[in-house]
């Protein structure tokens, strides 16, 4: 595409039909179309979730390392909500960091049992976080998912016997 002087939706935006096509074969109209804002792709709404998570943009980066635990707790009750409403748990917690020159790091650990606790969401969430070298510097962003996700509730749940 840069070699056609495409670098952006833009230019691809300003490329007709035919010259897509001609370059790019069938996929030429997909990408007019998508240029356009036109997709005929029949929505999924029924899909299955794969993580539940929340996430809060601070309007002043917090600085302070007592706020930031206090909102990772309100975080995690968050998470905990959402797991309840949804009747699942999840096996991965991933903490998410962004800090105020909008660095991102995630961190991400498994447990071997599903967790939908509000105790367990924010230990793990806390233990991942004390992991992270601030060293002075604030935050613009926090974030709590749970992924790997057990889509079936404990009440549903069948013991199966090896002798059956």
């Amino acid at each position: 595409m840069h070699e056609l002087g495409i670098c952006t939706g833009a230019d691809l935006k300003g490329r007709s039909l035919t010259e897509l096509t001609q370059h790019f074969g069938k996929v030429g109209q997909h990408y007019y179309k998508i240029a356009r804002a036109q997709d005929d792709r029949v929505v999924e709404p029924n899909r299955v979730r794969k993580s539940i998570g929340a996430e809060t943009s601070f309007a002043v980066d917090l600085s302070d390392y007592a706020s930031m635990l206090l909102e990772l707790e309100q975080i995690a009750q968050i998470v905990q909500q959402r797991l309840e409403q949804h009747q699942t748990s999840g096996r991965t917690l991933t903490l998410k960091v962004k800090f105020s020159d909008y660095q991102q790091i995630t961190r991400s650990k498994t447990s071997l049992t599903p967790i939908n606790e509000l105790g367990a969401i924010s230990l793990m969430a806390r233990t991942l976080f004390e992991g992270i070298e601030l060293e002075d510097r604030s935050i613009r962003l926090l974030g709590i998912s749970l992924s790997n996700l057990d889509h079936v509730r404990e009440d549903q749940l069948v013991q199966l016997s090896l002798f059956e």
